[in-house]
């Protein structure tokens, strides 16, 4: 080789020394540095002129300086040393860690006179493996199961949650296609998973199933995300399915109670709101049967008659009635005598195993052509008193269908059905009472009516055959009382109509004002002694029955002289507002409570702080608001004690 030639090669050597990245430096036997390079210089912070000559301990820590001994060991022998990890300082005394290749240096004669280093800082890379190894053991400890697979669907990572998960072990999973966890009715999701994932789209909180290796139908959320190379390109898709079957049971769990929830509020409502017998068992057995998820349920209710017998009164549901009609009504046989008797629920598995099951002829347990009764549950139905007066009856075709919640479930049902079956009762007995109280005051009315017309007429004979005097005065009177009499009796005989819907109403145009001075005019004559203020104003045109709305005036104007005899103004009012005519009649008595108030037009209700002071039986109210409600107008009082009341009805007027 040429000097020349010596020349430019050395040229060529300088230049990829101080323009190469990675830092270098050299040092002899001695361990003072001979050279050093522009990158070892930014990578160690010390120039070239502060490091030249110093020791190569200047950039080792004390700690690993036996480390660069046992390696100068290794140099002198003649060995290279090649990416070698450890601790360099800086200037600055910052440890930076570096991945060093160690060369020895050789004379011409091939004696080793000192060793070259290459440098590089592998910060970043310590960061990305600790990143890679935090992350890997992320995956490591996560109960989800974290799957990688390519573009093609192959399985290429398994964690141990997705091992805990579905069954299959990593050996078992990778490199199998993922379609081995997807039930077959859902595979088309696969594609649309990937078609998301091709684009670069991430798929959140995606709900679905998926299958165990033994079979298990899990329900999971999946976050499927793409995985990127360095260059940017999706090459496949990481997988993280969370197991949400308790959540999902939960839900349905809710769910399932809140639906019973409901059920018990709908029945509890529904059953109290009737009062039909027939009705309310129907409603209970259908609920109860749906409730628990029976095939059929029945309501056997027993009801004693006048006579003292037993007859049973069932309902069906889950199965058409007809299906039953042929097959014995249950007796108090062992099977039924728990029920019957009171002593508890009973909740079979399998009824065809009890002992006590198919031993009484002649039908020895369910024919064939009736439900096969399994699974069966027996809730008896008590009185607020205690008495059993009946049962809910449920069955199945399979065994160990009923669980404890359905027994507490029919319980539940059955203590409110007592309740409306009482109610029932007591109603039915009310109802009984109150047609016979109907049929009576029809009948004594009505039989009534004769005698005293004839004790009338002979009365006014009397009256006028008699002379002035003793005899004559009492004539008077009898009449006077006969008069009321009379005038219960009308009250009673209305009454009965009323309840019998045979209160006839004759409907004419006519003017109110007429008929107020009517009823204005007879007043006077027959109460001398009190003042009858009259204010009529406007058209007071209606259509109704006259002589039943003199009725209700009279009424009115009767029970101001009764309630209020000191009081001797009495004021009516008659006016048109709106679409209705509105007739007041105001006394200045001593008012009504508002307790009073609120039941004065109720049948045979008398406001008590009078009832001792007056007459009748307080049917009057009750007449009257019949009569202006079958009119289509309403009826109210007004009244603050100690300042009189007024009594006001109003009536759609009559429009041509």
């Amino acid at each position: 080789m040429t000097r020349l030639q010596h020349s430019q090669e050395l040229l060529t050597l300088q230049s990829i020394f101080e323009g190469i990245d990675d830092a270098i430096f050299c040092h002899d036997l001695d361990m003072r540095i001979t050279h050093w390079n522009p990158a070892a210089e930014q990578l160690f912070g010390y120039s070239h002129e502060e490091i030249i000559d110093e020791s190569v301990y200047l950039l080792i820590p004390e700690n690993r300086q036996q480390e660069k001994s046992d390696i100068m060991r290794d140099i002198i022998a003649g060995k290279r040393i090649g990416q070698f990890k450890t601790i360099r300082r800086t200037m600055a005394g910052v440890e930076i860690p570096v991945s060093i290749t160690i060369s020895p240096i050789r004379d011409p004669e091939g004696q080793v006179i000192g060793s070259s280093q290459i440098a590089r800082s592998i910060i970043e890379e310590n960061a990305a493996e600790e990143k890679q190894a935090r992350l890997a053991a992320i995956v490591a400890s996560s109960d989800d199961a974290i799957v990688g697979k390519s573009l093609q669907g192959i399985i290429t990572s398994w964690n141990i949650g997705a091992e805990n998960m579905f069954g299959y072990t990593e050996q078992e999973a990778i490199g199998q296609h993922i379609s081995l966890l997807i039930p077959p009715d859902r595979l088309d999701e696969e594609d649309v998973i990937i078609e998301n994932i091709r684009a670069g789209k991430k798929v959140d909180h995606f709900q679905t199933i998926r299958r165990t290796k033994g079979g298990q139908q899990l329900h999971i959320s999946l976050t499927v995300s793409p995985i990127l190379n360095k260059t940017g390109e999706i090459i496949g898709a990481s997988k993280i399915a969370r197991n949400i079957t308790a959540q999902k049971e939960a839900e349905r769990s809710i769910a399932k109670s809140m639906e019973r929830m409901e059920i018990l509020n709908s029945i509890s409502k529904s059953i109290n709101e009737d009062l039909d017998l027939q009705h309310i068992l129907q409603k209970v057995t259908d609920a109860t049967t749906r409730l628990i998820g029976a095939d059929f349920g029945a309501f056997i209710y027993n009801q004693v008659d006048q006579a003292g017998e037993s007859s049973w009164l069932y309902t069906i549901s889950g199965a058409p009635k007809a299906t039953f009609e042929n097959f014995p009504i249950p007796r108090n046989t062992a099977v039924f005598q728990q029920t019957f008797s009171g002593e508890g629920v009973v909740r079979i598995d399998d009824i065809t195993k009890d002992p006590r099951y198919g031993k009484n002829s002649p039908y020895f347990g369910m024919l064939e052509e009736y439900l096969q009764v399994v699974s069966y549950l027996a809730v008896p139905v008590f009185t607020h008193s205690g008495v059993v007066i009946g049962g809910l009856f449920f069955g199945h075709q399979e065994a160990g269908i009923f669980k404890k919640e359905h027994e507490d479930l029919v319980v539940t049902v059955a203590s409110q059905a007592a309740v409306a079956i009482d109610n029932s009762r007591l109603f039915e007995e009310v109802k009984n009472l109150s047609d016979k109280k109907d049929e009576f005051i029809a009948l004594a009315s009505h039989e009534l009516k004769t005698p005293l017309t004839s004790m009338s007429g002979f009365l006014q004979v009397l009256q006028r055959a008699v002379p002035d005097g003793t005899a004559k005065i009492f004539a008077e009177k009898a009449l006077n009382q006969l008069a009321k009499l009379n005038e219960l009796v009308n009250d009673l005989f209305d009454i009965s109509k009323i309840q019998a819907g045979k209160l006839q109403l004759n409907f004419e145009p006519f003017d109110l004002s007429d008929l107020l001075d009517e009823v204005a005019d007879t007043f006077e004559q027959a109460h001398t002694a009190y003042h009858l203020k009259m204010s009529a104003d406007g058209e007071l045109l209606v259509s109704g029955d006259k002589m039943r709305l003199e009725q209700v005036l009279t009424n009115l104007l009767g029970n101001a002289v009764k309630y209020a005899p000191e009081a001797k103004e009495i004021t009516i009012t008659a006016i048109r507002i709106g679409n209705e005519v509105h007739i007041s009649v105001k006394d200045q008595g001593p008012g009504i409570s508002i307790e009073n108030q609120q039941q004065i037009f109720s049948q045979f209700y008398r406001v008590k702080e009078h009832e001792r002071n007056t007459s009748g039986l307080g049917l009057g109210l009750y007449i009257s608001k019949d009569i202006i409600d079958r009119h289509g107008g309403r009826i109210w009082v007004e009244s603050t004690q100690g300042h009189g009341a007024t009594f006001t009805f109003a009536l759609p007027a009559f429009t041509n």
